[in-house]
């Protein structure tokens, strides 16, 4: 089966990433801290929509821990995001090792557009073995896989990549509007090339793309005071031509 990438819509982080992520494979997200667990789901739904066509599935599972410590997922956040709740199916495992059980038997299914698995804690049943049996799942079927992590440190797995997620601060839109969600992003680990990306990015709900934060050029607010991370940054590399392509 050939592998098709989905885009993130921002093109210097498509080029440093060949194109974008492949579709159907295994995918991590782990909150950078615990109290980062929510722009960690927000940034695995954002995924799963630009992995997925217009008429697509989502299918997330999560146990009842994540339930008693990060709350219910809401469709009214959904739909801020710019998602049709509609479109996804929610399961609620007893227990990681029913979870992940689930996520295998879920992964399996061709007509879905993607699986969230949403994990808490350090979940020991999920290691390596584990990993790739998911991963080979979904490369068989050709759904993406993403799989959430929360209240945990990341550790070795079978995943094509892995990402930290921490929330950044958002800027007031016209009338003093809330903003658009933003967060701190880096690639922890890639299977088909370097690590160690990093970039600033915000969510654009109407287009359902990701754009770099563009708080400055909009609102004039001084770039001093907000030090963190405005654009991609790509890493040094060994493959110099690889690097050039992906500074480009």
């Amino acid at each position: 089966m050939s592998v098709q990438n989905f885009t993130l819509g921002i093109d210097a982080l498509d080029i440093a990433l060949n194109g974008g992520l492949p579709r159907g494979r295994l995918h991590e997200i782990y909150a950078g801290h615990t109290e980062d667990g929510a722009s960690a789901s927000g940034f695995a739904a954002m995924l799963a929509m630009r992995s997925c066509r217009a008429e697509d599935a989502v299918f997330w599972l999560r146990h009842e821990r994540g339930e008693s410590r990060g709350g219910g997922l809401q469709a009214a956040g959904l739909v801020e995001l710019g998602f049709d709740p509609g479109r996804i199916l929610f399961v609620m495992a007893p227990d990681a090792d029913t979870l992940l059980r689930a996520a295998v038997d879920a992964v399996r299914c061709g007509g879905l557009g993607a699986v969230v698995v949403e994990g808490w804690g350090k979940m020991p049943r999920l290691d390596l073995t584990a990993s790739r049996r998911m991963k080979l799942a979904a490369e068989k079927s050709g759904v993406t896989l993403l799989l959430l992590r929360i209240d945990c440190e990341p550790s070795v797995s079978a995943a094509e990549t892995r990402w930290s997620v921490r929330a950044a601060p958002s800027f007031a839109l016209e009338a003093n509007a809330p903003g658009r969600p933003a967060f701190d992003i880096e690639l922890l680990r890639r299977r088909a090339g370097p690590a160690g990306l990093t970039a600033r990015l915000e969510w654009n709900r109407d287009r359902l793309v990701f754009e770099t934060q563009s708080a400055f050029e909009d609102t004039g607010k001084d770039r001093a005071q907000y030090p963190a991370l405005p654009r991609l940054m790509v890493p040094p590399s060994i493959d110099r031509q690889g690097t050039e392509r992906a500074a480009a």
